[in-house]
């Protein structure tokens, strides 16, 4: 693992900080494209995707902080600026409301400006993904026996296991399955009406993911035989789900198939 890349006297350049401001600038490229292709404003990409960012990162901490109570009571600026124990669903919730501020105040119908925000999103997941397994913020997965184990001796949280431990590289599976996710939502986003369809895509591809990647992962059983984070993937997807379908019902029939806009003899 390489959680720092480079040492410059005082200056420190750690792998989980650069992966995130690479997956930042690829996201705020991509949703200034989609805002441009709506058209939309794409100079406020930037503003959108940084006031996500923050609140992503406020609602993941938050949401942390809960989860390790105990913790944060007795070390309360300690848990707060840990470098590890960031929650994705808090940091969905967190972005979200951020970015709701900024569509509202630029006058942008919420369902539309999530649509251009969501592939810029799902493919920056997958970047940042790649820094906490660069970084070995904890995210692995379970001991096993399999030839790409990894073993994160030099992680920012310590290794928990002895010589010879591999365990599950969990941070790039997830990486690979928002990234097939991605390619997948960028190839179809012209084929969706722009009321939603591709943040609902969004909502059902990266939960799915994270879904299955759970059973990997050593997060704790808390309802169902399913951890904290497959409880809010379901959510979500079926969330997603729903939104999908209502979009499906709001189409005239003439859009719903060929068949249909042909007409009857």
């Amino acid at each position: 693992m390489y959680p720092e890349i480079i040492t410059i006297g005082p200056v420190t350049l750690y792998s989980f900080g650069a992966m995130m401001g690479i997956g930042f600038l690829v996201a705020t490229n991509l949703t200034a494209r989609e805002l441009k292709r709506r058209g939309m404003n794409p100079d406020i990409a930037s503003n959108l995707l940084l006031a996500t960012a923050l609140g992503g990162i406020g609602g993941s901490r938050v949401w942390a902080i809960f989860n390790e109570w105990d913790a944060f009571v007795t070390a309360p600026l300690t848990t707060i600026f840990a470098g590890a124990g960031f929650v994705w669903y808090g940091g969905l919730v967190g972005g979200a409301l951020a970015a709701s501020f900024v569509f509202w105040r630029h006058g942008i119908p919420w369902l539309r400006g999530a649509d251009c925000v969501a592939p810029g999103l799902l493919l920056g997941q997958a970047i940042g993904r790649i820094g906490c397994h660069l970084a070995g913020d904890g995210d692995w997965g379970a001991v096993t026996t399999v030839a790409w184990g990894v073993a994160y001796t030099e992680a920012i949280t310590g290794w928990p296991h002895g010589p010879g431990i591999v365990v599950h590289p969990t941070p790039l599976y997830e990486a690979a399955a928002y990234g097939l996710a991605f390619a997948f939502m960028w190839t179809v986003r012209r084929r969706l009406p722009e009321d939603g369809s591709l943040f609902a895509l969004y909502l059902v591809t990266g939960p799915a993911a994270r879904f299955a990647i759970e059973f990997y992962r050593i997060n704790p059983v808390v309802v169902f035989g399913l951890t904290q984070a497959q409880v809010f993937s379901a959510l979500l997807v079926f969330v997603g789900a729903g939104l999908l379908l209502a979009a499906r019902y709001r189409l005239p029939a003439s859009a719903q198939s060929p068949a249909a806009s042909a007409g009857t003899l």
